[in-house]
């Protein structure tokens, strides 16, 4: 079960998503993806870490939608979350303590989850009813 707050400092946040980001515009899928929608990096990274802290340390200042952000852009494909969450963990595990670490990646894997399946409904709807057999 993931504790409800765990031990990290805003700044961990900050330092974790620009290490994070500074690796996804060198990834060779993730970066072309990202780069289509992201025009002012130092911006998102800024919306990105506010996502972060609300969810981790429960301060304000998100108040976007994650899911409808993904499922708007498009061209977000449900294999890219895998891709983004080997990438995140390698980022955490490179950066923060192990216990830090382990428990942002098993929150940050909950919530690609749930975009994931966002993604998949997204994509995966056709026309008609559903083949049941």
């Amino acid at each position: 079960m993931i504790p409800p707050r765990f031990d990290l400092t805003e700044q961990q946040v900050e330092q974790v998503v620009r290490a994070f980001y500074a690796d996804i515009r060198r990834h060779e899928i993730l970066g072309p993806v990202f780069a289509r929608h992201v025009i002012d990096w130092p911006a998102h990274e800024a919306r990105v870490s506010r996502f972060w802290k609300k969810a981790i340390l429960y301060r304000p200042g998100y108040d976007g939608n994650p899911m409808q952000v993904h499922l708007a852009a498009g061209d977000v494909r449900a294999e890219h979350f895998s891709l983004w969450l080997a990438l995140f963990d390698q980022t955490l595990h490179r950066i923060l303590p192990p216990g830090s670490a382990a428990a942002w990646s098993a929150l940050a894997h909950r919530i690609g989850r749930g975009l994931r399946m966002g993604v998949e409904d997204l994509h995966g709807r056709t026309a008609g009813p559903p083949n049941l057999r």
